[in-house]
């Protein structure tokens, strides 16, 4: 970013951590997650300002806490306090029943309630109130994902002139699924406030054109470039466009390769001795492809008999969302699903399906990655993942095969040197696990390369820079 006071703001649901009460004493934790590890790089780098819900209301001593954070991280961080009452309705409600499903075109697990969508825009003005009384007239502004699709509206109404940016980083559904939507006209009017809008894919990117060209009345598109669209509206104009987001290569690829890691993945791949290893590391979520995967892993062992006792899905399921249950019932089948398998298959000294359902810390992922001849990456949905990109920054050995699905978002980027699936085929899958299982080293080494330098080029700091840059343009 240029100029000397030009100051990078924030805005997210979630502060990068989270404040909570354990045996009676306020604890702090930091958080973990995509939007996580590719923002922090960036503000940490220009002292910048964070600004989210730090996971707690009122009635925690917050302040001394978010400062002693700040002075730790570099950068400075403002609280939103939001009450049990709205977080229930507008985030858990509104925000990962309504529009989450929704624009992951899961449109059977979608709940409409009229009371989430009232708190969703309470809570949305709520943030905007906090923006515009801790931020200067030459910030950039830029607000994070589709729990604040509202706050540059509100702002326009506290008088904020200055251009504002929005990045989404799920996907953007096609015109006939966001129809669905009671509040569609809302949502858009929501975004067009913004002067910026981006997107992860190409694809996202038409569909929020296609949406907003066909619903709102008098918008029409006045310039198309490569990667963005000029719309106008009356008297303004939007620009909209994809800038697919990306991981810190180098900090992954150095950290990879540091004693401890190395020593935990020595660790790890002892224990599996000369069995090859599929990586499946997940959040807890429906559209992660969990169960189509499991079966996937099964064709694969009826239709390839001579790999049993040769191979081994490791799969981590990373807790989210828990008290939403459709979770909880998804963890529930996940967990039978491997037993089955597992009792069908096993035989001793032989698990086909080694399943986790916990957290990892940075040393333990990136051992995992190391470890992990095959990555399967195979969500029905996504709007990057960045799991894919941090397996291949993760391999200094030039050695592994990603396989990953076509509806990632990454797949735009990375499928010419990916074994690309379709999640729901899973004789394809099981068939790419095959090819992976087979591939020669060569054939290896020269994809992974390819992808690695790719992810290199196309970093975190570009995205930033990308996006900063076509903002200064809007």
């Amino acid at each position: 970013m240029n100029g000397k006071n030009k100051r990078l703001v924030v805005v997210s649901n979630r502060l990068p951590l989270a404040v909570f009460r354990e045996e009676g004493q306020w604890q702090v934790r930091k958080s973990a997650g995509g939007l996580v590890t590719a923002l922090q790089p960036i503000i940490k780098e220009h002292h910048g300002l964070w600004i989210g819900w730090p996971g707690c209301g009122d009635e925690a001593p917050c302040r001394q806490m978010l400062d002693d954070f700040s002075a730790r991280e570099g950068f400075d961080l403002e609280g939103v306090p939001l009450t049990e009452e709205e977080v229930e309705k507008f985030y858990w409600g509104f925000s990962n029943e309504s529009l989450w499903p929704l624009f992951h075109d899961l449109l059977g697990y979608c709940r409409f309630d009229i009371e989430h969508w009232r708190s969703y825009v309470k809570v949305n003005r709520h943030f905007a109130e906090v923006v515009s009384r801790v931020t200067r007239p030459d910030d950039f502004i830029w607000v994070q994902d589709y729990q604040l699709t509202l706050v540059g509206r509100s702002l326009r109404h506290l008088g904020l002139a200055q251009n504002l940016g929005f990045f989404l980083h799920i996907p953007f559904p096609s015109l006939d699924l966001f129809w669905r939507l009671p509040w569609k006209d809302d949502i858009l009017q929501g975004l067009l406030a913004y002067d910026l809008i981006g997107f992860q894919t190409s694809r996202d990117w038409r569909n929020f054109v296609h949406c907003v060209t066909t619903l709102i009345p008098g918008a029409e598109v006045i310039q198309r470039r490569r990667h963005t669209t000029l719309i106008r509206i009356g008297e303004r104009q939007i620009t909209a466009g994809h800038f697919p987001i990306s991981i810190d290569y180098r900090e992954f690829n150095a950290l990879a390769q540091s004693p401890e890691v190395v020593a935990e993945a020595a660790s790890l791949r002892a224990r599996y001795g000369q069995q090859r290893l599929v990586l499946g590391l997940d959040r807890l979520d429906y559209t992660k492809g969990v169960p189509e995967r499991f079966l996937a892993f099964e064709r694969l062992l009826e239709k390839y008999p001579e790999l049993q006792q040769r191979i081994i899905l490791l799969q981590v399921v990373v807790p989210s969302r828990t008290l939403i249950p459709d979770y909880r019932n998804l963890k529930g089948m996940v967990e039978q699903m491997a037993g089955r398998i597992n009792g069908r298959f096993a035989v001793p000294g032989w698990t086909p399906i080694q399943y986790y359902f916990r957290s990892l810390n940075q040393t333990q992922l990136l051992a995992h990655y190391r470890c992990a001849d095959i990555a399967l990456v195979t969500p029905l949905r996504d709007g990057m993942n960045l799991v894919s990109k941090e397996y291949c920054s993760s391999r200094p050995d030039q050695d592994g095969v990603l396989i990953l699905s076509e509806f990632a978002g990454a797949a735009e980027q990375l499928g010419a040197n990916s074994l690309v699936v379709n999640p729901y085929d899973v004789d394809g899958t099981a068939d790419a696990i095959s090819y992976a299982f087979q591939m020669d080293a060569e054939e290896k080494k020269h994809r992974m390369l390819r992808l690695r330098i790719s992810i290199s080029r196309n970093n975190v700091h570009r995205w930033v820079r990308n996006f900063i840059g076509e903002m200064k343009n809007s």
